[in-house]
């Protein structure tokens, strides 16, 4: 898009490069092409002893300590950030994550407008106990209150903040990376075959349905293994549940972070089992989807907003257990379900993500923060 450059802060995040989950995606995909486009963007990120130093794909990168507690990891570093100095001369904000609403009106105090990208349904998440799920629910309301803007990257999530607080979203979606690549070399180090398992990718937490998929699969009389890629800090009770429902045909790899490796896994699963259920639009369900992979995923609107009708879906273990044994048994109807797919999510384009990342910044650079 043309248009005067801007300086324009990402916080909010673990940061760059992107080793985490959806946000982290989000800001490497569209910062970097913000930045490629002449754009000064600056991304503040938690500690990261092997990363690449104070510059990332044209991004600056500062880096600030966090406090390793679960309830606390997230709010602390956005403090740090907000306060920094490096946000001096910024002219947009773009917040991630609306538990960090509560630091708004320090950004806003600094006079600059900023906007807030307020994800799924945070405090639906099982690992929050009582008091933090009240805390989100707060969080949602102050982010409607107190950001110049709102964005939501799922018409559910656009549709809940309109029901819930009557308040308009900018709709922008995430990116899908479509790969075609035969390339198979990354599978024989882990003993697999094109074409030869099923796929979960996915952190370790309750509402993501790890524990059902690996039940369901270990049910079935499947004859590829299931490969189980993620783990999570934090979780140690949660994944002893899986490792406690999984048997032999199970391989638990824990988290990957070499990226052709994925792209491999993506590309030659037979099915990808998705059971994210609260966060929106998932990069994770995109990456598959882009790769062809035939999606089986938890039965909610984020979720069938992507797939339609190229795929299955389950909301029981019972339901996992009759999805992989049927891509089994039709493995043709399989590859051409996952092939239209591949064809229809050609709609998640990440040059237009960018564009409306951009023109929403030059709409709030164009005026002073004001109160919804």
């Amino acid at each position: 898009m043309a248009g005067a450059t801007l300086r324009i802060a990402m916080i909010g995040t673990r940061g760059v490069p992107a080793r985490y989950g959806g946000f982290e995606t989000a800001v490497e995909e569209v910062g970097s092409r913000l930045a490629k486009r002449g754009h000064d963007v600056t991304v503040f990120c938690r500690p990261d002893p092997d990363g690449p130093g104070e510059e990332h794909l044209g991004m600056r990168r500062v880096e600030l300590p966090i406090v390793r507690k679960r309830s606390l990891e997230t709010l602390a570093h956005t403090a740090l950030s907000v306060i920094n100095p490096a946000l001096r001369d910024v002219q947009v904000a773009l917040v991630f994550n609306a538990a960090n609403a509560l630091l708004l009106p320090v950004i806003r105090a600094r006079r600059i407008p900023v906007a807030t990208h307020v994800d799924g349904l945070e405090w639906q998440r099982g690992k929050w106990g009582a008091l933090g799920r009240r805390y989100y629910r707060l969080a949602e309301r102050l982010a409607v209150r107190w950001s110049d803007d709102l964005i939501a990257d799922a018409r559910g999530i656009a549709d809940y903040y309109r029901s819930e607080f009557d308040a308009a979203t900018t709709m922008i979606a995430y990116g899908a990376p479509i790969n075609h690549s035969p390339l198979a070399d990354r599978l024989a180090p882990l003993g697999l075959e094109p074409d030869g398992y099923h796929l979960v990718v996915a952190r370790f937490e309750p509402e993501n349905h790890v524990r059902e998929i690996v039940a369901g699969y270990a049910a079935s009389g499947a004859r590829l293994p299931l490969v189980v890629v993620g783990s999570a800090p934090y979780a140690e009770a949660y994944t002893a549940r899986v490792e406690a429902a999984a048997d032999d045909r199970v391989l638990l790899l824990g988290a990957i972070w070499d990226q052709d490796q994925l792209d491999q896994l993506y590309r030659h699963c037979r099915t990808y089992l998705h059971g994210h259920s609260v966060g929106g639009t998932n990069p994770s369900l995109l990456r598959a989807a882009g790769a062809g992979a035939y999606p089986i995923a938890y039965d909610v609107i984020f979720n069938r907003e992507v797939i339609g009708h190229h795929g299955g879906y389950f909301t029981e273990p019972a339901d996992v257990t009759a999805e992989i044994m049927a891509a089994e048994r039709e493995p043709d109807r399989v590859r051409v379900a996952g092939a239209a797919l591949q064809a229809a999510i050609r709609r998640y384009d990440w040059d237009d993500v960018t564009d409306g990342y951009e023109q929403l910044c030059h709409r709030l650079a164009a005026r002073s923060p004001n109160p919804r």
